[in-house]
Order: structure tokens, then C-alpha cells, then sequence
């Protein structure tokens, strides 16, 4: 038998944060995902069973965040979901049942890496990360972006200090190496 130990996207074994007097980095290993996607003519039944999941429907450029579950729009008749991977490991699944037959559903939680940027100096470090116009965003804002040219999305949380990066899973290490000199580059 073997002895596998699961790792993060960054290769440990537990969620790497890096912290500076003015930010702080986490990698966020603790979100199950799935996408769904409406199939053609089962739009309306998707969005009623979004809606019943997430309080409502997630439009362009934005999240919804219900507890536990939130999702955030990827394109037209398309969502990210995620939720505590304690508590829903087998989110996908679920969303299966909930969705049926109106929607796609895809497994997620092994292609993306997410990253937590909370601080004080959040802003300025977005500005040198990417272009999403990080103050005037408001929470639950989700826009899809490149960083480092890698395609992203970058969403508002519900404080003021915070962005939640979603990323390739494959590019995590350059991905974090981007977060880390915008980061450094900060007075």
C-alpha cells in the first residue's frame, strides 16, 4: 500500500503564507470547484437552480457569496461554484444532483490555485499586478484578467483589504512569483 500525502499547487503540504509588513499572501488550498454550464435551452432551469444555490444569479463581472457556497460568472451561461473542500470534497457530484439535466458540471478543485491578498497596501499591489480597476471595485466584483500572462480572475471579498486570485493550477509557481514581486515592489 502506499502512504500518499496530498500537496498543494505550490508543492507543500500545507498552505504556504507570505507575509510582509504591508500584505499578506496566502495560498488557499481549502476550496472545492466546480464549474457549471447552462446547456442549450436549459438556461432559465439553470439559473433558477443557481439561484436557489446562491441566492441569485451571478452576472458579468460579478460574484454571489452564500454561505457555505459561492460562485462568480465566467462567461455567458457559465460559473465558477466553491465551497469549504471540508465540508463539500464531493462539490461537484452534488452540483450534478442539484443541476440535472439543465446544466454541465465540471470538476475544478485539481485545475485552479487560489491565492488570498489581504492588507492595507492590497490596491497598490494590484495596480502593478494586473488591469482590473481595483478602486472601484466593490465586494463580490469578479473580472477576468491576465497576470503575467496567465488568465485569471480577481474578485473583490467583503472587506476592503482583500482579493481572492483564482489562476492555473499548472502556473501556480509563476503565478506566486508575479504576487510576491508586485508584493516586494511596494514602499
Amino acid at each position: 500500500m502506499h502512504d500518499l500525502e496530498p500537496i498543494t499547487a505550490l508543492g507543500n503540504t500545507s498552505a504556504r503564507v507570505d507575509k510582509f509588513q504591508h500584505i499578506t499572501i496566502t495560498e488557499n488550498d481549502d476550496l472545492a470547484l466546480a464549474s457549471v454550464a447552462a446547456r442549450l435551452g436549459q438556461e432559465k432551469t439553470c439559473q433558477t437552480a443557481l439561484k436557489k444555490l446562491l441566492g441569485d444569479v451571478p452576472g458579468p463581472g460579478r460574484a454571489q457569496f452564500q454561505n457555505p457556497e459561492e460562485g462568480f460568472w465566467m462567461g455567458p451561461n457559465q460559473w465558477m461554484i466553491a465551497a469549504p473542500r471540508d465540508t463539500h470534497e464531493l462539490l461537484a457530484l452534488t452540483l450534478k444532483d442539484t443541476f440535472g439535466t439543465a446544466a454541465s458540471v465540471t470538476e475544478q478543485t485539481g485545475a485552479w490555485v487560489v491565492f488570498d491578498v489581504q492588507g492595507a497596501a492590497m490596491p497598490d499591489l494590484c495596480e502593478r499586478l494586473c488591469a482590473v480597476p481595483i478602486r472601484t471595485m466593490s465586494a463580490g466584483d469578479a473580472h477576468r484578467t491576465v497576470i503575467h500572462q496567465l488568465g485569471c480572475f480577481v474578485m473583490r471579498r467583503a472587506t476592503h483589504d482583500h482579493i481572492r486570485i483564482f489562476g492555473p493550477r499548472a502556473s501556480a509557481g509563476t503565478l506566486h512569483h508575479a504576487i510576491l514581486t508586485a508584493a516586494k515592489s511596494i514602499a
